[in-house]
């Protein structure tokens, strides 16, 4: 079981995110963003360009902002395409 771990920490060296379609979404600025998560503004960019992986707390808090699950804005492997998740379930662009 440790071999496992070991594994999936080096398969998973980056930490996907949406929070920059997030802000716009919602009209947040970074300074915003980052006022509300009691962070450093420089710390949500270097989160957004993937930079820096958040805590878990810090995942926490940016999700709690946006009122929605972690998984919506934080994942393990790279999320699909807007356009392509529209097409596939049939939304004109």
């Amino acid at each position: 079981m440790h071999t496992q771990r070991i594994v999936a920490s080096r398969v998973f060296k980056t930490v996907h995110n949406r929070i920059a379609v997030f802000r716009a979404e919602r009209g947040l600025s970074r300074r915003q963003l980052a006022e509300a998560v009691d962070v450093n503004p420089q710390t949500i960019g270097y989160l957004e360009r993937g930079d820096y992986k958040p805590s878990l707390e810090l995942a926490l808090k940016v999700a709690g902002v946006f009122n929605v699950p972690v998984e919506l804005i934080f994942s393990l492997t790279p999320f699909e395409a807007i356009a392509s998740s529209l097409r596939r379930i049939g939304v004109e662009q």
